[in-house]
């Protein structure tokens, strides 16, 4: 059985290969063009889609930007204009607090400035960033073209690596600890098959849901 899911695995990834490679380019790509507001778009929508949909997400984003809220509304404005996102009490606040974080540096600068140590640069979201594990730091990461190394472990994801068998089962909770093994664990299957991390993690989100998106 394990052996008919890395060939599925397989078979996928020579399927969508060139359209996986044509995203992550797209990240790198795009990063290199974005201004501060660029990046502090992204790094809301990843503060948005815990347990909510992506494309619902990034829907959010895009009118946050339209009505210059996502810039300079409050708490209250932008709790009203998220109702659709999973916890948008806490996430509003989330935008606030971390717009207020982020305006005092140069977001882009400090990562460019940083991107050498991945794992360091992710650490520190993950301590800074109301809203982010780093589930959520990987994300953002990986959206701006720097997720070459590092895991987002999502439902998605996670599902497939126990189909896999990487991991025996989905965690009930997921600690700095657990999270750094399993994505031990991922780099070492990535390795295996020779399918880049990156390109591993598209393609089980594309195995689940049929799409490929950010």
């Amino acid at each position: 059985m394990i052996d008919n899911c890395i060939d599925d695995i397989l078979q996928i990834y020579r399927q969508i290969r060139p359209d996986i490679v044509k995203r992550l380019l797209s990240f790198k790509n795009g990063f290199a063009k974005m201004n501060s507001d660029d990046v502090f778009a992204e790094l809301s929508f990843c503060t948005l889609t815990p347990q909510s949909k992506a494309k619902s997400c990034w829907k959010c984003i895009e009118f946050l930007r339209d009505k210059d809220l996502l810039k300079n509304g409050s708490t209250d404005e932008l709790r009203m204009s998220i109702k659709g996102v999973r916890f948008h009490n806490n996430k509003s606040a989330y935008i606030v607090h971390n717009r207020e974080l982020t305006s005092r540096i140069d977001l882009k600068k400090f990562i460019l400035q940083n991107s050498n140590n991945i794992p360091e640069l992710r650490k520190w979201f993950v301590e800074n960033i109301k809203g982010y594990s780093y589930k959520e730091a990987s994300h953002f990461l990986r959206n701006i073209g720097m997720g070459s190394e590092i895991a987002i472990l999502d439902r998605h994801i996670l599902k497939n690596l126990v189909m896999s068998n990487v991991i025996n089962e989905i965690p009930k909770t997921i600690s700095e600890k657990v999270y750094l093994d399993i994505e031990s664990k991922m780099i070492q299957f990535s390795k295996d098959i020779n399918i880049p991390m990156d390109h591993l993690d598209i393609l089980f989100w594309y195995k689940q849901t049929g799409e490929i998106f950010k």
